[in-house]
C-alpha cells in the first residue's frame, strides 16, 4: 500500500513539473533572433575597423555590467521570496497558491503531501517555490 502511495506522490510530481508548452514547442523559442539578421549583423561586425571593433566591444560591457547592476538592485523580488519560504515553511499549500497565483496541480499536490505529512509538503512547497 505505501509503495502504491509513493508512486502515485511521485507520478504527481512529475506531472506537475513537466513542461507540456516545451515539450511541444521543439522548435526555436520566439525570443531567438532570425538566423539571417544574425548573420548580417556578423557581417557588418567583421567589416569594421579594429579600432570600431574595440569601441563596440566596449560599449557592449559596460550594458552588460549597468544590466547586472539594475537587476541585483531589486529587493522586491528577494523580500516576497524570503516571506514565502517563511510562509512555505509554516503553511505549505498557501505559499505555492500565493506563488503560482491559481489553484492547480502545484497546489494539489501540496496540499496532499501536507495532509499526507508535514514535511514533504514543506519540502515540495520550497522547491516550486524556490524553483
Amino acid at each position: 500500500m505505501k509503495k502504491r502511495i509513493f508512486t502515485f506522490i511521485a507520478v504527481l510530481m512529475l506531472s506537475a513539473t513537466f513542461d507540456y508548452s516545451a515539450a511541444a514547442a521543439l522548435s526555436v523559442p520566439a525570443s531567438d533572433p532570425d538566423p539571417v539578421t544574425v548573420k548580417m549583423a556578423m557581417e557588418e561586425f567583421k567589416s569594421l575597423s579594429r579600432k570600431e571593433k574595440k569601441a563596440l566591444l566596449k560599449k557592449a560591457k559596460k550594458e552588460i555590467r549597468l544590466y547586472k547592476a539594475e537587476r541585483g538592485t531589486d529587493s522586491d523580488t528577494s523580500t516576497n521570496t524570503l516571506l514565502l519560504v517563511i510562509l512555505a515553511i509554516l503553511l505549505p499549500p498557501l505559499a505555492v497558491y500565493l506563488h503560482d497565483g491559481a489553484i492547480n496541480s502545484h497546489f494539489w499536490i501540496s496540499l496532499i503531501l501536507t495532509l499526507l505529512f508535514w514535511l514533504p509538503g514543506v519540502i515540495y512547497a520550497l522547491i516550486i517555490v524556490l524553483g
